[in-house]
């Protein structure tokens, strides 16, 4: 996804596009993972961004945190639960692998509105005590075979969809296991909510 773009003229009056709100958003699920923002925070500046409607709005928002490299799907996605725990939600792109460990925190990967182009996407997982959940939507796929039992896949009655993802799962469940489910009623609500504001 590109980069959010500099922002044109002194006040930042700029009319801001649906890819440039997209790029900060995905910016700010990074800056949470790595622990620079909380998860009070992170609601609170993605609503923010999806409202936003010119660059210097969105350039307020991330004028704290360090500079983002851009994104490449070929680039794996390490998220390492910590004592916080981190979470990647909202609009990101799916990578090929994605490397989650749950540390004491735990981790959480919602891909309800993630952007996935890729057919097979392996996540290696360590449970760790803090556990490591990964929302999926209806209609994907997800392959357990991987996995050194401790998981609890909620998915598997759901066929998987033509053309949709699959997501392989291997890793090692730890204390607090692996979990895999679908999207709660809040979680849909929350996301309608995110695609509402984001045609406004």
């Amino acid at each position: 996804m590109s980069e959010l773009l500099p922002v044109s003229g002194d006040d930042g009056s700029v009319r801001a596009s649906h890819r440039e709100r997209d790029a900060v958003v995905e910016w700010l699920n990074e800056a949470a993972a790595e622990g620079r923002l909380d998860f009070g925070e992170l609601d609170e500046r993605v609503e923010r961004a999806l409202g936003a409607r010119t660059q210097g709005e969105l350039a307020l928002l991330t004028a704290d945190l360090p500079a983002r490299p851009g994104a490449d799907p070929a680039r794996p996605l390490t998220l390492k639960g910590g004592l916080h725990g981190a979470k990647r939600e909202g609009r990101w792109q799916v990578p090929a692998r994605i490397v989650a460990g749950g540390g004491m925190g735990g981790v959480v990967l919602d891909f309800t509105e993630a952007e996935c182009r890729l057919p097979e996407v392996v996540v290696e997982a360590e449970g760790g005590m803090g556990g490591v959940v990964l929302i999926v939507p209806e209609g994907w796929g997800v392959n357990t075979d991987g996995m050194e039992g401790g998981v609890k896949d909620k998915t598997a009655t759901t066929p998987r969809l033509p053309g949709s993802p699959l997501i392989r799962v291997s890793g090692r469940p730890g204390m607090a296991g692996v979990v895999v489910r679908h999207p709660k009623r809040r979680e849909l609500r929350r996301s309608k909510r995110r695609a509402d504001l984001a045609q406004r």
